[in-house]
């Protein structure tokens, strides 16, 4: 896993709830290629990993909020966050931004949820 871009945990622990901060099409250092479609894979790839390292897996997400600069994006956003989700379908909002860390396309958070 990527470490942080700032001064914030990626993943916390509250009750049954898990808090992933938001994750970017990022690997090694770097955006991956693919514009929004692949930062969308790999954000999604990103929150799992997050998630993993909290013993929880993309099933156990309830809420996503999404943020995208291009809101022209939004199919191809749409179209990949339904394959790296499978058949889950989590809550979510997606919100139009100017600007993302690293010159990200997209950012992706999340709550997930397991009863302990």
């Amino acid at each position: 896993m990527s470490k942080p871009l700032g001064p914030y945990t990626p993943a916390v622990r509250a009750g049954d709830f898990v808090f992933v901060s938001g994750q970017v099409g990022a690997a090694d250092g770097a955006l991956v290629d693919g514009g929004v479609a692949g930062q969308t894979a790999q954000a999604v790839a990103n929150l799992e990993a997050q998630l993993s390292s909290m013993g929880l897996e993309l099933t156990d997400v309830v809420k996503t909020t999404c943020f995208l600069v291009d809101m022209d994006a939004f199919a191809t956003f749409n179209a990949a966050y339904v394959e790296a989700f499978g058949r889950h379908r989590p809550a979510r909002s997606t919100v139009a931004v100017r600007e993302l860390p690293v010159g990200a396309s997209v950012e992706i958070e999340a709550v997930a949820y397991r009863a302990s």
